[in-house]
């Protein structure tokens, strides 16, 4: 039931505040095109058509100069497992150093 009210008061102030900000013609025109160019810069970031940070072509190509990652994908690489573990250990030894303290 509270929720219902702190949700209600923060609408309210939010309205009254856009309510505001709104009143003036040149804030109203201010925020349309600082809205529209938000909106078109995202709109860009999303609709790249350079796909050239994502190494697609390299994927699955055992490449002579990439030896190494071939190798480890080849061998099965633990370092993402292993670095979990070793985490995963160290958060539970400091559960347990709180708990004997």
């Amino acid at each position: 039931m509270k929720k219902r009210w702190i949700y209600s008061g923060v609408g309210a102030i939010g309205a009254g505040a856009l309510t505001y900000l709104l009143k003036d013609e040149k804030r109203r025109t201010d925020l349309k095109d600082k809205a529209k160019s938000f909106t078109d810069n995202i709109r860009e970031n999303f609709q790249k058509d350079d796909n050239s940070d994502l190494p697609v072509e390299k994927a699955g190509v055992p490449e002579f100069d990439h030896t190494e990652n071939t190798k480890m994908v080849d061998e099965g690489s633990q370092f993402g497992v292993q670095y979990y573990n070793k985490i995963k250990e160290e958060e539970a030894e400091k559960i347990q150093d709180k708990q004997n303290a």
